[in-house]
Order: C-alpha cells, then structure tokens, then sequence
C-alpha cells in the first residue's frame, strides 16, 4: 500500500468516527436577560446546517423535569460553551404544563 492510499484510508477512518462530532447535546444555559420568561433553563449546542429546530426542541424536552414543557427562549452563537463545529446554543425555559 502506498503511502497515498494509506492516508486516504486513515482520512476516511478518521471522518466516519467523526460522524457523531455534530450531534447536538446539553450544556450550560446562557444566563436570563432582562425582561426573559421565569423558570429552571436548559440549553443545547448544535450545528444550524445540520440539525433541524425540531430536533432541538426534543433534546430540551428531555432535559427538563417531567410535567415541564421546553419553550424556545434565546438562542446565541458566543462559541463559549459550544464549540465551533456545534457554534449554535438554544436556550429554553422548563414550563409547567397546564
């Protein structure tokens, strides 16, 4: 094997583990501005091209308590809690459900 298929190989390798480098996840919120809705927070990191705002807005719900229900309520692309490949952070308020 040449050294040029053996990179490209490892390329290949290297980029099918990677796959799940833009699944979004939970991370700290962003902390309530003034004026924002009440309530425990939960945000996610997640890449705008690649995830859908659906997807989103489930992976809060599962974040918040049960009998609570996850209501968009920021969202900002700072890069301090999310990183560059994931550069989008939803913030949402736990509600409780009527």
């Amino acid at each position: 094997m040449t050294r040029r298929a053996a990179a490209l190989w490892l390329t290949l390798a290297a980029a099918l583990a990677g796959c799940g480098m833009l699944d979004p996840y939970p991370t700290p919120p962003r902390a309530a501005q003034p004026g924002a809705p009440p309530g425990p927070r939960v945000a996610i990191c997640y890449n705008t091209l690649t995830t859908t705002l659906a997807d989103v807005a489930a992976q809060a719900q599962q974040e918040c308590s049960p009998g609570t229900l996850a209501e968009p309520a920021d969202t900002d692309w700072y890069l301090q809690s999310c990183p560059l490949l994931l550069p989008a952070r939803a913030t949402f308020v736990c509600r409780p459900q009527k």
